[in-house]
Parts: structure tokens; C-alpha cells; sequence
């Protein structure tokens, strides 16, 4: 059925893309919106940055739509995230539909956490994907992104190395304030309903307990351990990305006298997205050493 389907858009595509306007950019299309951020701020004006999985869509149940399968055809590159299971249902299918395309898959330069339980999409996954909200793997992310650019566009390989030497200090900044943060908290632990903050936890000494196991809603017997693991540890905050509904999440917060904070670890914006999940995280961990 997915396959119909994809065949059908990029029919689709290729009618309504005779018709389209091209900004005269070079485009490059990027698995998820953080992606963005890197590109625009490496390459400045110089692409056009099409998102498969923009903020606020669900990766899990992600159908493209005919402008981005439009736009991908025309991308000279993609950069993909290497372990999300999406791409796992229409990574191949994206570069049959445009086999010129250059690729970099940021995945293969970042020391992955790895879990049998971990799922993602239905599949079990050999990392977890969620790395690029570690202000320690943004950093490998950059270094990757501005080697590729140079690669796409030699010509302008000056201004993104100096472009790529400002964001590093901006991702520095982001790292120093965690560390700074979270090195002499007396507690540690924090609960997430989806746990897509593994890689802060491990970089910066933390633990996070998921709401989630292995990628389903918890059993009533889950439920029951993180219910006694919140009031042990005097957790006052469950985080919930802001994609998930927040149902489970309310019934252990209304039996622990928890609040639920959102997060948006998919925003475009990855520096400001990340400091607030940071400043967040912290502010929980004071509240429950209280």
C-alpha cells in the first residue's frame, strides 16, 4: 500500500512540478526540521531547504506530501538522520525517486546509544535517533554539515568555514550552560513519556526514566513502577513532546502531584529549542531535590 501511494505522489509531483517556480536556490532536503537549522546557518542563503518530517509532525506516522516529493526530486542532496524509523519505510524510495542526489547520513559520526528495547516506528532500532538534542553531538552534527556544504559548493568553502566557526561558539555556549547546570544538581533522574533525551542524560550524567516501553503505552504494572520510581525519587515534572498525546503522562502526574511540560525537540530553531529543554530539565531536578 505504501508503495501505491508513493508512486501516486510522485506522479502527482511530476505534473505540478512543470508548473512550479524554483527560487533559483540549490535544494536540500533534510529528514527532520533540526537538520534545517545547521544547513541555514553553515550555508547562509545559499540553499533551499526542503523538510521531510517539519515541526510538529509525527516521524512515526509521517506520509510526504507532493510539494516535498516535488522538491526532492529537484534536491542536489539529502541528509538524513541514519536511525529513525521512517527512514527505515522511505529512505530507498527517496533516492529511487532522485538517484543524482549527493547523501550524508549524520547518524555515521555519532557515538549512538544503543538498546534492545529501543523502538522506533515500529522497528527495533540499533541507536537510539534522537541524538541532535545533545549540544555534544550537535557539535559532530555541524562538523559534518559544513564538510558536506563545502563538498556541494566548493566555491564558497571560505565563508562556511567562518559560518561553521560562529555556530561551533553557539553550540559551545549551549554545552557550557548544561554543564554548568546539571554538574552539581543533587538529583539526576527526570521522567519523559517518549525518551528522546537519552543523549543529554548520558553526556552530561543524568538518568532518564520513559513513560514509554518499547515504543508502546506502558502496562497498567509500568505504570504502577514509574508511579512508586516518581514518588521515590519526589519527581514534580513529567516532559512530553509536544507531537505525543499527553494521556498517560496526566494519570501518573495527577498521582504524584506532577505538572507535564512540553517540549519541542523537532523545532526548527535548534539552539533556542534546546536551551529551553535544558533550562526545563534543570528546573525540574532543583524541584525535586526540594
Amino acid at each position: 500500500m505504501r508503495k501505491i501511494f508513493f508512486l501516486l505522489i510522485t506522479c502527482l509531483c511530476i505534473s505540478c512540478g512543470r508548473n512550479s517556480v524554483d527560487s533559483g536556490n540549490k535544494i536540500i532536503t533534510v529528514s527532520i526540521a533540526p537538520f534545517k537549522y545547521f544547513v541555514e546557518e553553515i550555508g547562509g542563503n545559499d540553499f533551499t531547504v526542503n523538510i521531510m518530517v517539519p515541526s510538529g509532525a509525527d516521524p512515526h506516522t509521517y506520509e510526504p506530501f507532493p510539494e516535498q516529493i516535488n522538491k526532492l526530486r529537484r534536491s542536489v542532496a539529502y541528509i538524513s538522520n541514519g536511525y529513525l524509523g521512517f527512514e527505515m519505510n522511505w529512505l530507498d524510495r527517496f533516492y529511487e525517486t532522485n538517484m543524482k542526489m549527493k547523501r550524508l547520513s549524520l547518524g555515521d559520526r555519532i557515538d549512538p546509544l544503543t538498546s534492545a528495547h529501543h523502538h522506533e516506528g515500529g522497528h527495533i532500532e540499533g541507536a537510539d535517533p534522537h541524538y541532535w538534542v545533545s549540544p555534544k553531538c550537535a557539535l559532530v552534527i555541524a562538523s559534518s554539515v559544513k564538510g558536506f556544504l563545502c563538498e556541494l559548493n566548493p566555491s564558497q568553502k571560505e565563508k562556511y568555514e567562518t559560518n561553521y566557526l560562529i555556530l561551533i561558539s553557539k553550540i559551545q555556549d549551549v554545552d557550557n550552560k548544561a554543564r554548568e547546570l546539571f554538574t552539581n544538581v543533587p538529583k539526576k533522574c527526570f521522567m519523559i513519556y517518549h525518551p528522546n533525551l537519552a543523549y543529554i542524560a548520558r553526556d552530561y550524567g543524568l538518568e532518564e526514566i520513559p513513560v514509554e516501553f518499547e515504543g508502546k503505552e506502558p502496562t497498567p504494572s509500568r505504570m504502577k513502577e514509574l508511579i512508586d520510581r516518581a514518588r521515590k525519587d519526589n519527581l514534580k515534572t513529567i516532559f512530553v513532546q509536544k507531537e505525543y498525546d499527553t494521556k498517560n503522562a496526566k494519570s501518573i502526574a495527577g498521582e504524584i502531584g506532577a505538572k507535564i511540560i512540553l517540549i519541542d525537540p523537532l523545532s526548527e530553531n535548534w539552539q533556542k529549542s534546546t536551551l529551553d529543554i535544558i533550562d526545563a530539565m534543570h528546573k525540574s531536578l532543583i524541584e525535586s531535590s526540594k
